[in-house]
């Protein structure tokens, strides 16, 4: 059974790994939201940053699925704990994703936690101020919302929240 991996926000920009193959997939039950706030990668303690996680919802996700060669699967495994599992505010978990060429794949996804301080609920102005103004361990948060905006936008994946806060953290820089 191949390792497949499902990124809905960096991982669609920079999975850290070549994957033997990359779909387009959908996971219901879930939504991508800015509800996590950064401490590592996109900001610090004092000044937390946000990015994106996978929030439970009555709704669904669009993201990559991407299969992970199979001689790698142990390192890349390794890999993206170290990298998402920094703090305990990711879950990791095993979902069911729909390609979009119609196969059904079991997937590991990083969810939010919703009981780690971590966790939060933000208006959109508070989400652009908070994202304008940090930066972390792997770059400034603009940086992640760009670049996550992007790739979503190349996918065909409308999503009006993220163009309103790409224009909002623009107009702030």
């Amino acid at each position: 059974m191949s390792m497949w991996v499902f990124g809905y926000g960096s991982l669609l920009w920079n999975p850290g790994f070549e994957p033997v193959e990359a779909v387009t997939a959908h996971l219901a039950g879930y939504h991508r939201s800015f509800c996590m706030l950064s401490i590592h990668h996109r900001g610090t303690v004092e000044k937390p940053g946000l990015v994106l996680a996978l929030d439970e919802a009555d709704a669904s996700c669009t993201g990559v699925a991407f299969r992970v060669a199979e001689p790698q699967e142990d390192e890349v495994l390794a890999e993206l704990r170290e990298r998402e599992l920094i703090s305990s505010a990711y879950i990791e978990k095993r979902l069911p994703l729909t390609l979009d060429d119609g196969r059904s794949v079991e997937a590991l996804a990083y969810v939010i936690n919703r009981d780690h301080e971590q966790y939060c609920q933000y208006d959109l102005e508070t989400q652009a101020q908070l994202i304008a103004r940090s930066v972390g361990g792997r770059g400034p948060n603009p940086e992640y919302l760009f670049n996550t905006a992007a790739h979503l936008g190349k996918m065909g994946i409308e999503d009006p929240d993220m163009d309103w806060l790409v224009e909002r953290v623009r107009a702030l820089g």
